[in-house]
């Protein structure tokens, strides 16, 4: 019972771009807010952005600028384009559903496998 499925990471140069895909199941996609994650070895799973179902948006401080959050709702999909790559956005991103609650998202859903980003230097 798979719900969210994240694809589209890779190995990319500094200052390259990516785009991620959410997969969302239809009855989850219709009625909640998706967000993207990421965590890093030895770190805490960290918010990066949401999206909301009126298409509000909220980024983290550290990729304000670079990264964009957006929603097709004809394919129940949230994509995390990402551009100008550094090393430090290296990580395992995730998405995940819920609530969003000022800049945090209540999630409701388990953890997936999440897709791997993988910047050079």
């Amino acid at each position: 019972q798979v719900q969210l499925v994240e694809s589209g990471g890779g190995l990319v140069q500094a200052g390259g771009s990516l785009r991620l895909s959410c997969a969302v199941s239809r009855t989850i996609f219709s009625v909640n807010a998706i967000g993207w994650y990421r965590q890093a070895p030895g770190k805490q799973r960290e918010l990066v952005a949401t999206i909301t179902t009126g298409a509000n948006t909220n980024y983290a401080d550290s990729v304000k600028g670079r990264f964009t959050i957006s929603r097709d709702n004809a394919k129940n999909t949230v994509y995390l384009q990402m551009n100008s790559l550094k090393p430090e956005d290296t990580a395992v991103y995730y998405c995940n559903a819920g609530k969003a609650v000022s800049t945090t998202l209540i999630t409701y859903y388990d953890w997936g496998q999440g897709t791997q980003v993988t910047v050079s230097s």
